[in-house]
């Protein structure tokens, strides 16, 4: 059955909120209390800011790409109707991922706490755990030789250059 936009748009922000909502803000919040530790140079915690910033505005625009392109949510049990490739998926195949981790390591810039380093490795292990034991064979048979197309061509975790355009 076809989701409406609507109801894609409903179920992103839920899982907004309770997948990198927890995973990017809650933990890490239970972890330190967002209580600054080791005092950092400035330029490391303005290296913080930045991650984080960029981490929440690449966050946003993957999800409402899934509402928009997809008509769907990036939750497992309600998918998109269709491969979402466009935005910052043109680059790299995982943008919502690094996006979280961009945002626990600006975190731990900001606040000078390694052990938010530490929680980020760990959360960067099960995220690619999980899009090689379960995501990708997911999408590749749900999508064939669509994704498989797109896996060929735009890679996992490493952004490739914006081609230009010649002309």
């Amino acid at each position: 059955m076809a989701m409406r936009k609507s109801a894609a748009a409903a179920g992103t922000a839920l899982f907004f909120a309770l997948a990198p909502g927890m995973v990017g803000g809650v933990v890490p919040w239970w972890l330190t209390g967002w209580r600054v530790g080791a005092s950092y140079p400035a330029p490391l915690r303005a290296a913080g800011i930045v991650m984080v910033a960029i981490g929440a505005a690449v966050l946003i625009q993957a999800f409402v790409r899934f509402v928009r392109e997809g008509v769907g949510t990036p939750a497992p049990a309600a998918p998109t109707q269709r491969l979402v490739v466009g935005g910052l998926y043109r680059y790299v195949r995982n943008p919502m991922y690094l996006a979280v981790l961009a945002s626990i390591t600006g975190q731990a810039l900001i606040l000078g706490r390694p052990v938010l380093l530490a929680y980020a490795a760990t959360v960067a292990a099960a995220f690619v755990a999980f899009v090689y034991g379960y995501e990708e064979p997911t999408l590749a048979r749900r999508y064939g030789a669509a994704y498989e197309d797109y896996r060929r061509n735009v890679p996992a975790w490493y952004p490739r250059r914006p081609r230009r355009r010649r002309g």
